[in-house]
C-alpha cells in the first residue's frame, strides 16, 4: 500500500543539543571503568584477568549489538530505537551501580554495550532532518561530545569512586543519560520509518552478530596471549566460515540485513579500508604510549604512576574531541578525502619523528595531542562522508559498520603493538627494550601512511570508472 510522503521537520539547535548531551553521558559511562579497575577488582576481591572481563564485556557486545540497532533505526525510525537503547542503556547503567558482585557487573556491562550503537541512531536522525552540508557538521558536533564524554569518565572516575564508592560512577552518568533521552524525546521529531512488506533478514543478523563476535573474541584472546598457533588459526577459520556463510545468505535474502550492493560503492568500502588503517594505527598508540610513560628502564622511560600518565594523556584527549568536531565541518569545505590525505600526512611524519625522538616527556604529550586529532579529524570525515554519501535508508546499517570498524582497528592496533613490545622485551627484567618502543612507533607511522596508498588507489580506480575523482 503506497503512503504519502511527508518532508521531514527541520530541527533546531536544541534537539541537536539534546542529541549531543545524550552523547557525552553515554561517552562518560562508557569510560569510567578503565582507570577504576583496580579498585573494582580489589572490592570484588577479583583477579586481574577477571576484572578484564568488566572492560572487554562492553566492548564486544558494542561491536555485535551496532550493526542490528542501525538497521533497525532505518527501518523503523532513529528516535525510537534510539530511545529504547537508551533505556537499555540506563538499565545497565543502574544495574552496575547496584551490583553487590561480579555476575552483576557484568550483565550490567552487556547491557550498556548498547550504547555504541547510539552514534549511528543519531546520525539517522541527523541526516533526515538537516541538508548533507549541515548534518556533517552536526555528526561531528555528535561525535566530538561522545568524544568528551570519554574525556570527562576518565577525569571523574577517580574522585568519585574514592570519594563516594564505584558504584556512582556509574549511577550519576546513567542519571544523565535519563534526564538527555527524555529531552531527546521531547524535543527531537519523529522520523518516519520506511515501510518494507518483508521482515528483518535474522539468518542474516545472526551470522553476522557471530562473525563479529568471534572476531573480537579473538582479537581479545590473542591479545591477552598464551594461544597457541593451532588455536589463533582455528579462530581464524571461524571467523572466515562466518562470514562467508553471511555474504552468501545475504546475496539470497529478499530483504537482506546489509545491502552488498552498498558495500560495493567506492564512497562506502573506501571508508571501510581507510577507517580500519587509521584506527589500527591510533590503537598502537593508544597502547605504547602509557607503556613508555610507566617503564622505568636503564636510559629510557618515566616510570609514572597512574594519576600522572592520566595527565600526560590529557591534552591528546582534548584533541581528539576537538578533532572530531572540526572533521565534520572539514569533510564539508575540503571533502572527506582531501581530510584523510592530510591527517595521515602529519600522523605519519610524527610517528617517524617519535621513534627517533623520545627522551622527554613534552615530546610524547605533543605526538599524542597531534596524531589524535589527526586521526580522529579523519575518521570523523569518513564517517560524516558516508552519513550523506549512502541511500537515506541505509544511513544507520553504514555508519554503524564504520564505528565498529573503528572498535575493531583500535583492537587490531593495540594486539600489534603489545606483540612488538613482547618481542623486545628483556628476557631477565621482562621490560620492552627501548627500541622495541622504536620499533613500535615506525610501524605505526608506517601503518598510518598506507592511508595513502589507499587513497590513491582508490582514486585511481574511481577516475577510470568515470566518476568524478
Amino acid at each position: 500500500m503506497s503512503e504519502a510522503v511527508v518532508s521531514p521537520v527541520r530541527i533546531g539547535k536544541p534537539a541537536i543539543g539534546a542529541l549531543g548531551i545524550l552523547a557525552l553521558a553515554l561517552g562518560t559511562l562508557q569510560s569510567v571503568v578503565e582507570p577504576a579497575l583496580p579498585l573494582i577488582q580489589r572490592e570484588l576481591g577479583v583477579s586481574p584477568a577477571e576484572g578484564a572481563l568488566v572492560a572487554n564485556t562492553l566492548l564486544i557486545t558494542g561491536a555485535v549489538l551496532t550493526p542490528l540497532a542501525g538497521k533497525l533505526g532505518d527501518r523503523h525510525g532513529g528516535k525510537r530505537v534510539l530511545v529504547w537503547l537508551a533505556a537499555v542503556v540506563s538499565a545497565g547503567g543502574l544495574l552496575a551501580g547496584l551490583a553487590p558482585n561480579l555476575p552483576l557487573l557484568l550483565i550490567g556491562q552487556v547491557l550498556q554495550g548498547a550504547m555504541v550503537g547510539a552514534l549511528p541512531l543519531s546520525f539517522i536522525l541527523v541526516r533526515g532532518h538537516l541538508p548533507a552540508g549541515e548534518s556533517q557538521v552536526a555528526i561531528g558536533v555528535v561525535v566530538a561530545l561522545f568524544t568528551g564524554g570519554g574525556m570527562v569518565g576518565t577525569l571523574v572516575a577517580g574522585p568519585i569512586a574514592e570519594g563516594l564508592s564505584w558504584h556512582w560512577m556509574f549511577a550519576l552518568p546513567t542519571i544523565a543519560i535519563i534526564a538527555a533521552t527524555l529531552a531527546v524525546t521531547r524535543l527531537m521529531p519523529h522520523d518516519p520509518p520506511i515501510r518494507s512488506d518483508s521482515g528483518i533478514d535474522w539468518p542474516g543478523v545472526v551470522l553476522l552478530s557471530g562473525t563479529l563476535l568471534a572476531l573480537m573474541l579473538g582479537l581479545v584472546t590473542v591479545t591477552s596471549g598464551g594461544l597457541p598457533p593451532l588455536a589463533v588459526g582455528a579462530i581464524a577459520v571461524v571467523v572466515a566460515a562466518l562470514a562467508t556463510g553471511w555474504v552468501a545468505v545475504e546475496r539470497r535474502a529478499a530483504s537482506p540485513m546489509v545491502d552488498l550492493r552498498m558495500l560495493a560503492k567506492p564512497a562506502m568500502w573506501n571508508a571501510w579500508v581507510l577507517t580500519l588503517v587509521i584506527t589500527t594505527s591510533s590503537g598502537m598508540v593508544i597502547f605504547l604510549l602509557p607503556q613508555l610513560f610507566a617503564v622505568s628502564g636503564d636510559g629510557y622511560g618515566f616510570g609514572a604512576g597512574t594519576t600522572t600518565i592520566g595527565l600526560f594523556l590529557m591534552p591528546g584527549a582534548v584533541a581528539g574531541a576537538v578533532s572530531d568536531s572540526v572533521g565534520g565541518l572539514a569533510a564539508r569545505l575540503f571533502g572527506s578525502r582531501a581530510v584523510v590525505v592530510a591527517g595521515t600526512v602529519v600522523t605519519a611524519a610524527t610517528l617517524i619523528a617519535l621513534a627517533s625522538v623520545h627522551t622527554s616527556a613534552w615530546q610524547l604529550v605533543l605526538a599524542k595531542a597531534v596524531t589524535a586529532f589527526a586521526a580522529g579529524a579523519g575518521t570523523t570525515a569518513l564517517l560524516a562522508g558516508t552519513a550523506t554519501a549512502v541511500e537515506t535508508g541505509d544511513t544507520g546499517i553504514a555508519t554503524s559498520l564504520l564505528v565498529v570498524t573503528r572498535v575493531i582497528g583500535v583492537a587490531l592496533g593495540v594486539q600489534v603493538g603489545g606483540a612488538i613490545l613482547a618481542a623486545g622485551a628483556d628476557p631477565v627484567t621482562g621490560l620492552p627494550s627501548e627500541s622495541a618502543f622504536a620499533t613500535g612507533f615506525a610501524v605505526a607511522g608506517l601503518v598510518a601512511a598506507l592511508s595513502l596508498l589507499v587513497a590513491r588507489i582508490t582514486k585511481t580506480r574511481t577516475t577510470k570508472n568515470g566518476a568524478p575523482a
